[in-house]
């Protein structure tokens, strides 16, 4: 096993790394840029390094950079987190060429499925099941129109090396289609430093499903489960599920059997997820394969009981899979939110600052991944991801109630959050009954921005009124106290059920 593992990224991620090789005794060394100086992961890990100025170009992207303290701190492996380097198949070689070990596939596994055009070919070759189309780039605009006859309208145009929905363009007409396609490959080259486009067949309101998968460097491969990525926001995810609420027990092992197989015929090792679209007969076909671990890993943690950054680790240092399929069992139910620092009144742009004021939630049935803390620095020059908040229950309903439970003790003063958004999905009747699919944000954003609870409006307006009740007791500590320890003038009921004023530990219900 390693003795110490360098964690090549930041914020939450970073902090779960760190505390999953904590667990196991294996030392931890982090790197930061100039911002990040006072971040959380600097701190939880035992030793952390400068690697340059903000932008991350300068600093998280610098393979030279993150390799040569990597050298400095006689770190033995590297894990990546998720973004910056961690599907670089150019990073995980010079790993290898540098004597570390990469925690995560190989670099030919990696290129082969970084590429969407040839792992639709690989997978073509292997029999899986995929959204028709083109399995390599568009050499012509007359190319995209015969193939988009063929197939029929409505279709979408995808960077070959994309992904967060950047390079893609869906097309209802012919006659959008050469300015569309212009767009998507001028947008991929900026994006990518590639412009190759191809183009399938636009599924109609599909579902969003994900099967992950661990294949150990003994021949082992394993699914444990799906996850409902469906509600998503331009291409990007908000909020996760597992199980899926449409995806019975054969569906679940007929998945699993292609996630399996489009493994195999990477010859994929470490954690990976498969991504398909569903349709609305609940047909499924291979949409892309992510070579990392993904940001929703905790809902399969918790519904299938195995912490999958520990067997990151340990298949990374040649160990065996400590189980087969046969002991996989998913149980319970597990929705994760994503805390982005973000204005939902100012078209959810971002929201970097100072957190002046932190109230977590916690109790039954309630995970945190948190890289921030009360007093940190929000920067502007990354993901505005700030946190995880997770809730498990024995069943749908349970989850949904405790997470919304949750989302009603969690503050954030400072800085502007989409906790509110989240209120909203949970409370609606669609999203209740699981009638989802990846055009429901959009459909309840056009609602308005109203945040209806099952309470009513009644609800809202008695925590508006406790929120700020007990931001004017914090704020101001001269403000006279009763002895029950209310504000003078304010009823104890008025309290947010979550807050905490400074000098007191009292929490209310």
């Amino acid at each position: 096993m390693f003795k110490k593992i360098l964690i090549a990224n930041r914020g939450e991620i970073a902090v779960r790394v760190i505390r999953a090789c904590r667990e196991m005794g294996i030392a931890t060394v982090a790197v930061y840029s100039d911002v990040d100086r006072a971040a959380l992961h600097v701190r939880k890990s035992d030793e952390a390094y400068p690697i340059g100025p903000a932008a991350a170009t300068e600093s998280y992207l610098r393979m030279d950079k993150i390799l040569d303290v990597a050298k400095r701190s006689g770190a033995e492996a590297i894990h990546p987190g998720y973004g910056f380097l961690s599907e670089n198949a150019m990073f995980a070689k010079a790993c290898a060429d540098a004597g570390l070990k990469f925690i995560g596939p190989t670099p030919h596994s990696m290129k082969m499925m970084g590429s969407k055009t040839s792992a639709r070919q690989q997978m073509e070759r292997a029999g899986v099941p995929f959204v028709p189309g083109t399995s390599r780039g568009l050499t012509s605009p007359e190319e995209g129109e015969e193939v988009a006859e063929r197939i029929g309208y409505p279709v979408m145009l995808k960077a070959a090396a994309g992904g967060g929905g950047k390079g893609m363009r869906l097309v209802h007409t012919r006659q959008e289609l050469r300015s569309a396609l212009e767009s998507a490959q001028s947008e991929a080259q900026r994006s990518f430093g590639d412009g190759e486009v191809y183009i399938e067949k636009a599924i109609v309101n599909p579902r969003h499903i994900e099967m992950q998968i661990l294949a150990d460097e003994h021949g082992n491969t394993v699914w444990l489960g799906e996850r409902e990525c469906s509600i998503q926001r331009r291409h990007q995810k908000v909020l996760e599920e597992a199980p899926s609420p449409i995806v019975d027990h054969d569906m679940r092992r007929r998945m699993g059997e292609v996630a399996v197989k489009v493994a195999q015929a990477a010859d994929y090792t470490n954690a990976g997820t498969v991504e398909f679209l569903v349709d609305q007969q609940k047909d499924f076909y291979f949409l892309e394969m992510n070579t990392r671990l993904q940001v929703e890993h905790p809902v399969t943690e918790l519904t299938t009981g195995f912490d999958l950054v520990h067997l990151q680790i340990r298949i990374a240092a040649g160990e065996k899979l400590p189980f087969a399929q046969s002991d996989v069992q998913i149980r319970g139910h597990a929705i994760e939110c994503r805390i982005y620092a973000e204005d939902p009144d100012n078209n959810y742009f971002p929201s970097p600052g100072k957190i002046t004021v932190l109230l977590q939630p916690s109790g039954p049935g309630i995970r945190r991944d948190s890289g921030m803390y009360e007093g940190w620095n929000v920067p502007m020059d990354y993901d505005p991801l700030l946190a995880k908040l997770i809730g498990f229950g024995t069943d749908r309903h349970q989850a949904i109630m405790r997470l919304e439970r949750a989302l009603y003790e969690y503050f954030v003063a400072g800085i502007k959050t989409n906790i509110s958004l989240f209120r909203r999905i949970l409370d609606d009747a669609d999203f209740q009954s699981g009638k989802v699919d990846t055009g429901y944000l959009d459909r309840l954003l056009a609602k308005g921005n109203t945040v209806v609870t099952s309470d009513g409006p009644e609800r809202e307006i008695k925590t508006i009124a406790a929120i700020a009740a007990g931001m004017f007791a914090v704020l101001d500590p001269a403000l006279p106290t009763s002895k029950n320890g209310s504000t003078a003038g304010t009823s104890a009921a008025a309290a947010p059920s979550n807050w905490k004023q400074k000098g007191r530990s009292e929490a209310l219900r």
